[in-house]
């Protein structure tokens, strides 16, 4: 009599990882990627929103929009740029300033440059000018009166 070959063992299922692992890494490296991008956008909005709220900050652009000079040469309005670079540094009534600040009109862009010293509560500027783009014409911002 002729036996029969044996039953063939039933295949084994692979676990989870087994079944999974080709889509589950590119998504967790792309995802610890994309945590990564936020993180780092959020530390430079944080920083950026500091620099914009400054006294210092304000009281610059505030004087270039006031400025008759910088109207004539870019136009109206003068607004702000997106990323103004730069440091502040204030501890209570006295602090420090050192700021680029982008604007831009109608008819051209330029650069705000700002170092300001802080004493006894009162910004003090050492100087405040307005960079032309595209040409060397400075210049020089007088602080509006408060």
């Amino acid at each position: 009599m002729e036996s029969s070959p044996p039953p063939a063992p039933p295949a084994l299922r692979k676990n989870w990882w087994g079944r999974n692992w080709k889509w589950f890494v590119p998504t967790g490296c792309l995802g610890v990627l994309f945590l990564f991008a936020i993180f780092i956008g959020a530390i430079c909005l944080l920083a950026f929103s500091v620099l914009k709220s400054s006294d210092a900050y304000n009281i610059a652009l505030s004087a270039a929009q006031s400025d008759p000079r910088v109207i004539a040469e870019l136009g109206e309005p003068v607004t702000p740029g997106m990323f103004p670079s730069g440091n502040t540094k204030v501890t209570g009534p006295s602090g420090e300033a050192d700021l680029a600040i982008p604007v831009s009109g109608p008819k051209a862009t330029g650069m705000i440059y700002a170092v300001a010293t802080k004493r006894a509560g009162r910004w003090e500027f050492s100087e405040l000018v307005l960079q032309v783009a595209d040409s060397k014409k400075r210049i020089p911002l007088k602080i509006p009166p408060p």
